[in-house]
């Protein structure tokens, strides 16, 4: 079994709590209960994913934790921090670049924002380019780059504060599968090297046990915690672990609690 062991302690969730949902619920005008009685911490360092069907709240969930929206019931506790949402990344869906700026300028916009000058933020979004591997990109629109590229762009520009959370929505499920397959190696590189914690939505469990050493099963009607799945893998992840017994493994695993989660009804019976 070489891969089922465990994640590198100062990699994989080996700090203290970052942050905390308490009983966090979501109701909208509607009448719509996106999520109900939601209770999860989510560790410093820690790669976890969010897995479930869609209108589980998965999106929800996430925008709730950025503080794009409040909760309507419960809490988000930040333990042992002041000023958390100034330190929170988020890449949506859709890369939404400023059409009309280039790949520099869109980095540079957080920085922008904060009131740090062109010249001044230079040497972090060129660096934070060279990381995502888009050096040389820097004076190209969005139009002329490829599906993957704008998506890294979105990527640089959401690092580019150095945030300790990074927040992500389905960000390569428009891509194809080979596209896919690069970013997932370069994200999980970009994590171990920076830092930093992860949040990840995704309707894929492949992609969730590769990435993750957290995977949150959520069931629907309304949307809650169904079970957690730990992806007890080693770090660094490369194509050896995709083709592994172990990895097949914990897809299996994975599918198999993600399958209870659909079956089951809102009264919480199967």
């Amino acid at each position: 079994m070489e891969y089922i062991k465990a994640a590198t302690p100062a990699i994989a969730g080996s700090g203290g709590p970052l942050l905390a949902l308490r009983a966090v619920g979501k109701s909208f005008s509607n009448g719509v209960t996106a999520l109900s009685d939601v209770n999860l911490t989510i560790r410093e360092g820690d790669f976890v994913s969010f897995l479930g069907p869609s209108g589980c709240g998965k999106s929800t969930a996430l925008r709730i934790i950025a503080g794009l929206t409040t909760p309507t019931t419960g809490t988000i506790d930040w333990p042992r921090r002041t000023g958390e949402q100034a330190s929170v990344g988020f890449v949506f869906q859709e890369p939404t670049l400023l059409p009309w700026a280039s790949v520099f300028d869109n980095v540079w916009l957080p920085l922008r924002l904060k009131g740090v000058s062109r010249s001044e933020a230079a040497p972090a979004v060129a660096k934070m380019l060279e990381r995502v591997h888009l050096t040389g990109f820097e004076k190209a629109v969005p139009r002329e780059l490829s599906g993957g590229m704008r998506m890294r762009v979105s990527i640089a520009r959401a690092l580019v504060t150095r945030p300790r959370l990074l927040l992500m929505d389905e960000p390569f499920a428009a891509l194809d599968e080979i596209t896919r397959f690069k970013l997932n190696n370069d994200l999980l590189e970009l994590w171990q090297e920076e830092r930093f914690t992860v949040v990840f939505v995704t309707h894929s469990v492949f992609e969730s046990v590769f990435l993750s050493n957290r995977i949150v099963v959520m069931a629907a009607r309304p949307g809650r915690v169904f079970e957690e799945v730990a992806v007890d893998a080693a770090y660094p992840r490369d194509e050896a672990f995709r083709t592994s017994p172990d990895y097949a493994a914990l897809c299996r695993r994975a599918s198999d609690v993600l399958g209870e989660a659909m079956r089951i009804n809102s009264s919480g019976a199967a």
